[in-house]
């Protein structure tokens, strides 16, 4: 039997559990900040927004008398202003009418009650409508909660960089030891490749259009022929903060949207490497997570210490990438003027995004909770004076010793590698005088905990270049 559901998706009788979606059920405490963004409601205001401001715009044109200062109040106290009440009424007037942006407008002319009321959505087209309200409502969303959280993963990253990035580190390449690194120079890494596509990001310019059934303004110019409806269009556009798009179909060609899909998709990307090194590390003991008190990582082995973060930071990029994926391929076409195979497509990119927002704040709640185990850190280190292998034999090109690279693979590769091997290769180098003495004990001094080249001062230019600060570094934990 059917049950209905209230806004919170719990029936009527005061269970839960029953939600279709994890994003309405499971996760719904920690995406209720999208909901102003994405969802039915989001849209219905959108819309509505768009057309209210439409109408305000439409005045300076005089092609209706002059809005009444009461009728003016009564629209500009609209915007933004939509109630659930509101939003059921649109939802009753849809279902008579068949057609969800009829339905807005249907439902302005019932709240408005101007005594024109054919200039609301005069001259427009419903994908008029929907462009700028979707490109509207992305616009904020990336501006309001989408870049602050992905400024949310770079601070936590730049911090753990700061704490870190003079802590030797084992590195691995193709799965196997190689030349160390410090722990905090492999995060510095993701640091600038997020900051990069941050300030992309940041950069994008939303597009938006108003030009009629088929793009030409044919309506408008037989309505009122002395305007300039390109200019009016544009002007109305960029008042909305979007670039303008002057030529298109009687949609919007959306591969603005294309791009911001593309670099969602690259920040959940990067992010996916981050979650998966990670991940790594704390299966390997460098990392340890800590636990909160009565936290379960098994049903039936208590000591385990899952890197749940981490693994649900990469169950969400992969539904996301997934989908941005899909929504960049398919909103990019459209059968000659129009087609609705865009209608329910687009109806989930707020899923999207929203599975790409747990992914970072899954990700920035897993760094707050992981610590560096330097002792287990240091004792593999130790155990691996192989790594040396790759200074040596550059060292010893550097003082002209004949072909270093052969004489370290022999006395490397496929053996049981310690400090006494290597220097006693040093040995019978310096017997044969083939090097000089200052290369000898600069070589003799290493250790896989020191040979970490320049790592501090990457670490240190990484921080620069996202703008954290000495105060901040003051304040992390060493």
């Amino acid at each position: 039997m059917h049950k209905q559901t209230d806004e919170h998706g719990t029936d009527h009788d005061g269970r839960q559990g029953h939600e279709i979606s994890p994003l309405d059920g499971r996760y719904r405490g920690k995406t209720e900040a999208l909901r102003p963004y994405f969802g039915e409601f989001a849209l219905a205001e959108a819309r509505c927004d768009v057309e209210l401001r439409y109408l305000l715009a439409l005045e300076r044109l005089h092609v209706f008398s002059r809005l009444s200062d009461a009728e003016r109040a009564r629209v500009e106290a609209s915007i933004g202003g939509l109630t659930q009440r509101q939003f059921d009424r649109i939802k009753q007037i849809e279902a008579r009418v068949h057609h969800d942006v009829k339905a807005c407008e249907l439902f302005l002319r019932e709240l408005l009650e101007l005594a024109e009321p054919n200039r609301i959505h005069f001259g427009l087209t419903s994908e008029d409508i929907n462009n700028l309200a979707y490109a509207t409502r992305l616009r904020m969303y990336r501006e309001e909660v989408q870049l602050p959280t992905i400024d949310k993963l770079i601070a936590g990253l730049a911090g753990k960089v700061a704490s870190w990035k003079a802590v030797p580190f084992p590195a691995h390449t193709h799965g196997q030891t190689a030349s160390p690194t410090t722990a905090g120079k492999e995060l510095a890494v993701f640091l600038l490749r997020l900051a990069r596509q941050r300030d992309q990001l940041a950069k994008l310019r939303f597009r938006g259009k108003l030009g009629g059934a088929t793009g030409t303004y044919a309506a408008f110019r037989v309505a009122a022929p002395d305007i300039d409806w390109p200019t009016f269009a544009r002007e109305f556009v960029t008042g909305l903060d979007l670039d303008f798009n002057p030529c298109t179909t009687q949609i919007e060609d959306r591969d603005g949207l294309a791009e911001y899909f593309a670099m969602t998709a690259r920040i959940n990307g990067i992010l996916l490497d981050l979650d998966r090194d990670v991940w790594a590390y704390l299966s390997r003991g460098y990392f340890a997570a800590r636990v909160a008190e009565g936290q379960v990582g098994s049903s039936t082995m208590p000591h385990k210490v899952n890197p749940i973060r981490f693994e649900n930071s990469e169950g969400n990029i992969a539904v996301s990438n997934a989908l941005l994926s899909m929504l960049a391929d398919t909103l990019t076409h459209s059968r000659m003027q129009r087609d609705l195979s865009d209608s329910t497509v687009l109806r989930n990119v707020g899923v999207a995004l929203t599975h790409a927002h747990l992914a970072i704040t899954e990700a920035v709640a897993g760094l707050e909770e992981i610590d560096i185990h330097r002792v287990r850190i240091d004792a593999e280190l130790e155990r691996m004076p192989q790594v040396l292998a790759e200074a040596y034999q550059t060292a010893l090109r550097a003082a002209g010793v004949e072909d270093p690279y052969e004489l370290l693979r022999e006395a490397t590769q496929g053996r049981q590698v310690t400090l006494e091997t290597l220097h006693a290769l040093l040995d019978r180098l310096g017997e044969r005088q083939e090097m000089d003495a200052e290369t000898s004990n600069r070589l003799r001094a290493l250790r896989p905990r020191n040979y970490i080249g320049d790592a501090v001062r990457l670490c240190d230019d990484a921080l620069a270049a996202v703008g954290y600060s000495a105060e901040q570094d003051q304040q992390v934990d060493r």
